[in-house]
């Protein structure tokens, strides 16, 4: 998995980047219309999006859309419901037995606060999600969280930081910190 990014927006790995994002698009788009029962094809697709096999007893059920794919790490009997995105140019890890409800964001890239280095950077901080977590439908977790095992997030939370094993997380209040 990534350790935390900072990279500069139209540099070549910046490029690079952008690259694999048009292509993985157009690999989710065509994932996203193949009739649910089209086992291998589903299965054809993902390995092009994520860059190898998935691990055994992995459900995914479309649609189903990541930015990146190289960086989704899914363990054994992983379960992720329709509509979730992954966000994973830093790196996503889903642990054994996690289970993802419909709609749920993996985002692991932003940009800096600052309004001047905003369209200048991009920022980035990998997820982990430990065994047996269960995440609740339209969740939202962010960059450089980590969850423990056995924890549950409740539906609709944003999780902004770490969560400890075998805890629930809910909410999802907005609050203003700081202006400039």
């Amino acid at each position: 998995m990534s350790s935390d990014r900072f990279m500069r927006i139209h540099s070549a790995e910046f490029q690079a980047v952008a690259e694999r994002v048009l292509r993985v698009t157009e690999l989710t788009s065509r994932l996203n219309v193949l009739p649910f029962e089209d086992e291998a094809g589903k299965a054809e697709l993902l390995e092009q999006i994520l860059g190898r096999p998935l691990p055994p007893r992995v459900t995914i059920y479309p649609p189903f859309y990541t930015d990146h794919g190289l960086h989704l790490d899914l363990a054994e009997r992983v379960f992720i419901n329709q509509n979730c995105t992954f966000l994973d140019y830093a790196g996503i890890r889903l642990g054994e037995r996690v289970m993802v409800g419909p709609k749920v964001t993996f985002i692991t890239s932003g940009h800096p606060v600052d309004p001047e280095e905003r369209r200048l950077y991009l920022t980035g901080a990998p997820i982990d999600v430990a065994e047996n977590v269960w995440i609740g439908a339209g969740a939202t977790i962010l960059p450089g969280v980590s969850i423990g095992r056995d924890a549950v997030i409740a539906a609709g939370a944003v999780v902004a930081d770490d969560v400890p094993p075998a805890s629930l997380v809910t909410g999802t209040k907005a609050t203003v910190h700081r202006r400039w």
